[in-house]
Parts: structure tokens; sequence; C-alpha cells
């Protein structure tokens, strides 16, 4: 490949930078980003740009970055934060610990996408450089995030929804790992729909059918329109979707107004946006999705009048078959929702890493996290032996 480096002559430098705006997209999205769409520059890039992080958001933008002769090479996402809202791997308990203790828990760094549960890599590097240079890379992005969190004064240093091998190369490095789970879909190359609920047992066969006729008796149609497609109306829809969803559950609006329109402009070809139109042929009800040929990631659903099991329709069933159609092998729809078990999610661990300024602080989490371990493993036990497979057919 032209201009991969050579192993051990990296003529490297490693900068922060506080937004995106200086950075070449396609040198970012050149980088390695797995099967996840959320580390690319238009979804990191629209979040900016629409004010939800920065400003008085309370996530801050560091992001570590390394360029050789001017190119980028390698970027972590890093953010100084202020607060544990929108990061759905909870340490509220270790900062009230901490707390209590006396010592100051933010500002903090979390290594993440903000507002966003899903799994992904973090340490951005090149595919196709060697892997001594790779490593370089990182060496010198880890020492650059290190000193980061020196100057910032923070407490910590959180790596959140991180892959298993991060994980495993952090704690070599001295991090906490840590364990949590969610429910994940995944596709065992079904021919198609009937195939996928073949496998279950009768009840939850019965029940799955049974809720998909009772949500079709809601809507006139119901469709995948890619990102260019996607309407002014459609954009307008689901901002207010979004608004109405978090209302309706008691939780925060993280992401700004103009934020969907952004995504749109700069992020076209990931974007799903499942629409739902009534029996008059208005748009009442929708599910924006983000998707790659490695996973497809349900995010943002919302409608204007409620309908029996037409969530499960738009934002469950619809990315079942999507995924089928499209040989796309993982399916997230989100975080936390047990009741994604009775519909073919399973049990996932989703990981993280951690690291504490103050020994002791550190040594008391090390402990929290080696008995939440335990229950997490257990945890995640019995909710697969409650599994809607059929004996045999389990994952």
């Amino acid at each position: 490949m032209e201009n991969s480096l050579d192993p051990l002559r990296v003529d490297l430098t490693v900068d922060i930078a506080e937004d995106l705006t200086g950075v070449n997209p396609a040198e970012w999205d050149a980088l390695e980003h797995g099967s996840s769409p959320f580390t690319e520059f238009g979804f990191l890039r629209a979040l900016e740009a629409s004010g939800s992080v920065g400003g008085g958001s309370g996530w801050l933008a560091r992001y570590v970055i390394a360029r050789c002769a001017g190119v980028v090479v390698g970027a972590i996402p890093a953010y100084l934060k202020a607060h544990s809202y929108g990061e759905y791997i909870f340490d509220w308990s270790w900062a009230s610990g901490a707390q209590r203790a006396g010592l100051p828990y933010y500002p903090k760094l979390v290594v993440a996408v903000p507002m966003t549960p899903a799994s992904g890599q973090r340490i951005l590097l090149r595919p196709n450089d060697s892997a001594d240079a790779r490593e370089e890379i990182l060496a010198g992005m880890l020492e650059g995030l290190m000193e980061l969190a020196a100057q910032e004064r923070v407490s910590s240093i959180h790596w959140l929804f991180c892959s298993a091998a991060e994980r495993s190369r952090l704690e070599a490095r001295g991090f906490l790992g840590r364990t949590t789970f969610q429910f994940h879909w995944d596709n065992r190359g079904y021919e198609d729909f009937s195939e996928f609920v073949g496998e279950l047992r009768s009840r939850k066969r019965k029940q799955i059918l049974k809720e998909r006729r009772r949500a079709a008796e809601s809507f006139s149609a119901l469709q995948f329109v890619e990102g260019a497609e996607m309407t002014s109306e459609d954009l307008t829809a689901l901002d207010r979707f979004y608004r109405g969803t978090v209302r309706e559950r008691g939780g925060i609006a993280y992401l700004e107004p103009g934020f969907f329109e952004t995504l749109r402009e700069l992020a076209p070809d990931r974007l799903r946006f499942c629409r739902v139109l009534d029996p008059q042929g208005s748009l009442f009800a929708g599910a924006l999705y983000l998707e790659t040929p490695g996973g497809l990631y349900g995010r943002y659903w919302g409608c204007d009048v409620q309908r029996p099991f037409l969530h499960f329709e738009a934002a469950y069933y619809a990315g079942i078959e999507r995924c089928i159609a499209r040989k796309i092998p993982r399916f997230e729809a989100g975080a936390q929702g047990e009741h994604k078990l009775l519909r073919g999610f399973l049990p996932a661990k989703t990981h993280s890493c951690h690291w504490f300024a103050h020994p002791g602080l550190s040594r008391a989490i090390s402990a929290a996290i080696c008995e939440e371990e335990i229950v997490t493993s257990h945890r995640m036990s019995q909710l697969a032996d409650f599994g809607p497979f059929k004996a045999g057919s389990e994952p």
C-alpha cells in the first residue's frame, strides 16, 4: 500500500484537537473503524456542528491525533467530562464513593462516542501499516492521552464500549477491565424471517407473529429510506419523534436541534430511516438506523400516536429482517431492555477499561469490579436460560 509505514521508522507527532474542523475527513475515515459507524468523521462532526457536544454540554472534545508527514495515521476520540450523563456504562456509585472519601471525581476523561451505547473500536489506526508501526503509533497516542490527563488534572480515564481486543491491550498497560452487557441479535445465516422464528420455541414464535400482525393493522407502509433519500419532512419528524420519546421516558434530550440534518449531510451512506405511514399515508412514526456491512445499529425511535406493538415492529423486527436480507451479521438495538430477550436478542458482553490517578481509589474500584464480575456473569447465564430459542437451536 502506498504511504504505509515501515516498522520503527515512524516520524510521529501527537497532538490534541478540540474539534475536527482541521482534520481531513478522508484521512480520518481511512483509519480502521471496525463495524461501527460512530467513530467515523460524519457522526462525530455532526455532534460538534449541532452543538450536541462542546459548549455547555459537558462533553469537551480532546481528540488524540497522530500524524506522520502531516497525514493522520491514528486517533483516539476522547472527551473531558464534568458529569457522567450520556455514557451508559455507569459509574455513579464510583463517583459517590470518591466524593464520600473526600476525593474529587470530576473532571474525568472518557474515550467514547458521546450518547451512544454501541460497542466499537476506540483505538483508530490505519489497517495496512505494519504491526510494529501500529504499535509505535499506539504507544505515542497513549503517552499523549496520559499527558493530557495530567494537564487537565483529571481523576480518571474511562474507555467505554471498547472492543474485547482493546480491553486486553489496555489491561496489559494497567487499566482495569470491566464487563457489562447488552442484548444483541446475531444473524446465523437465516434465509428469511420465517427461518429465524422457526428456531424459536412455539410460544415465543406465536407471540412475535401475533405482535407483527397487530402492528401491521396500524400502518399502510413501513419502508427503509436511504440517507440521501430522506426528505425535510423525514428529518423534522425524526427530531420530533426523538424529543417526544425523551419526554415520555423522563430522559434528557442530549441531541440538539439540527443534529439529524447535519448527520444526513455528513454521513448519508450510513443512515437508514425506517419510515412508517398511517392508513391515510401520513408519516406518524419511525426509527433511525445506522448501517455498515458489519453491523446494524438502531438508535432513535418515536411516534406521534402510540399503536400496539409498533415499537417492536419498527425498532426490532424490521431491523432483523433487514439484517437477514442484507446478510448483516449483528444488530445492536440500543442499551438495556430485557424485553429484547424474548425477541431473539441475547445477552452479549460489553467492555470498558478504567484508570484512576489516586492509588487508593483504584484499589477500591478494582475490588468492586471483581465482585461485580461475578454478579454480571451469573446474571447473563440466568438470562440466557430464559432465551426464546428451542433446545438445540441456541446460538
